[in-house]
């Protein structure tokens, strides 16, 4: 080989190319995101003191200067660790950071989100839940919005709610920060927030308070099982004369009208990833971990059998319930509370709750929506084979890089498809857009066919 070849010098700068862009770090923590770090510290252990029974737990300054200062403090260090940064998805790194690639850390916050998932459920007193209403503890730190939104004392489940909301909202904004040269991506974060704050916290609160029962308005039966049980239909019915029927009426029509009409102009991402609060919580609290879904053959197949099996059990349950209801209870007494009591304990608990979220830094960040969630398999249906909605792609673009498919949160290989400029039509994509999100050079699209025979 001649020896011209290896001395042979290119020089940009000469023929015009000008200098080369300089080389993009992590920006070191400046003064300001030492002041948030700071302000999130202080809130943990204010905290900290309002669960050890401080002179404020249980009162409003108790609350805005323990969870509330943390949720701020949180918020403000990921705007100011990112603002710096230049628009795009960063992923530097995250297969040697443990807490993000399945090491001890990581092993470590599955630990934690799992055991206060069974603490809530099982052991609440732990957390200081009163059935007599006197809470104490962490419960009693969040008495005082507790009595403004329902009238009545904390328990359990409003501090679930708070906790459920108040991280969706810190993570929101890294979220917001991580994804902001993507329109469709800050538009879906405020979306899943709103219905947060407003349809699954403060209106379904306020019916309490108001004398009716408890209702998430941004749920959808079968996802909230009882929703259309005769239990839950005779409640509402039986209350206020006004606002019951109404609620029935409402619940009824998303579950039975809504869904297939939305689910055929914008595939089931119009819930799943703009309305609903499990797909709000893996779309916040889950991003750093979403890399880590399963993209094998195998994890197909378990998912098919598994959300389908649950769907199943579900439609069972209630065939069941309303059968026995109408009847006038045909079947052994407390059959039906058993059913209930049962499916609440393996499905509504134990895999939505306990590993659906308990899991995210093991199993990625949609465990529930993937393998469990009926709703999402009743969508995927009608998504696959009745709906216009597609993720169109430009396989002559495709670079091969894999952003796509290591990104997909529900196991997808992208890539492939991206390969074989096929369009993605997957009855498990919940069309969060990460997949275009990530890609280099704009092969994925999401769009809508004219028909839903148009779309392939």
């Amino acid at each position: 080989m001649s020896s011209q070849l290896f001395e042979y010098e290119f020089d940009e700068e000469a023929l015009g190319f000008g200098k080369p862009e300089p080389q993009v770090t992590l920006a070191k923590p400046t003064g300001l995101t030492r002041l948030f770090q700071g302000i999130t510290l202080l809130g943990s252990i204010l905290l900290l003191a309002q669960i050890a029974g401080s002179a404020f737990t249980g009162t409003w300054i108790g609350f805005l200067i323990g969870p509330g200062l943390l949720t701020l403090g949180s918020a403000l260090y990921f705007w100011s660790s990112m603002k710096d940064r230049p628009p795009g998805i960063n992923h530097d790194g995250i297969r040697y950071n443990g807490w993000l690639a399945r090491g001890g850390g990581g092993y470590l916050l599955a630990l934690l989100l799992t055991g206060l998932y069974v603490l809530i459920y099982w052991f609440p007193q732990y957390l200081g839940h009163s059935a007599e209403g006197n809470p104490t503890g962490l419960v009693r730190v969040v008495q005082a919005p507790a009595l403004l939104l329902t009238g009545g004392p904390a328990d359990r489940w409003f501090l679930y709610g708070v906790l459920y909301s108040f991280v969706m909202l810190a993570m929101g904004v890294r979220m917001w920060m991580k994804y902001r040269h993507n329109r469709y991506e800050k538009l879906r974060t405020l979306s899943v927030l709103f219905f947060q704050f407003v349809f699954a916290w403060t209106l379904p609160n306020l019916l309490v308070k108001w004398g009716q029962p408890y209702m998430e308005l941004n749920g959808v039966w079968p996802l909230k099982q009882d929703y259309l049980w005769p239990t839950k239909v005779s409640e509402l019915w039986n209350g206020d004369a006004s606002l019951g029927p109404v609620m029935i009426v409402w619940a009824g029509l998303i579950a039975l009208v809504g869904t297939p009409v939305l689910t055929y102009f914008y595939g089931k991402r119009w819930y799943c990833s703009w309305v609903c609060g499990c797909g709000g919580l893996a779309e916040t609290l889950g991003d750093p971990w979403r890399q880590l879904s399963d993209k094998s053959e195998r994890a197909l197949k378990i998912e098919h059998i598994t959300i389908y099996s649950v769907l199943g059990i579900v439609l069972l349950v209630t065939g069941v319930l309303w059968v026995d209801h109408l009847a006038g209870g045909i079947f052994p007494e407390n059959f039906g509370g058993a059913l209930k009591h049962y499916y609440g304990f393996a499905i509504g608990s134990v895999f939505s709750g306990v590993v659906g979220v308990g899991f995210y830094p093991i199993l990625g960040s949609r465990v529930w929506c993937r393998f469990g969630c009926p709703q999402a398999a009743i969508l995927g249906i009608l998504q696959r084979f009745f709906s216009r909605f597609r993720i169109t792609t430009n396989g002559g673009q495709c670079i091969s890089c894999g952003n796509c498919s290591t990104y997909c949160e529900m196991g997808i290989d992208v890539r492939a498809y991206a390969q074989k400029g096929e369009n993605i039509v997957r009855a498990s994509c919940v069309g969060c857009g990460v997949c275009a999100a990530a890609c280099p050079r704009g092969v994925l699209k999401l769009e809508n066919g004219s028909t839903h025979l148009e779309r392939l």
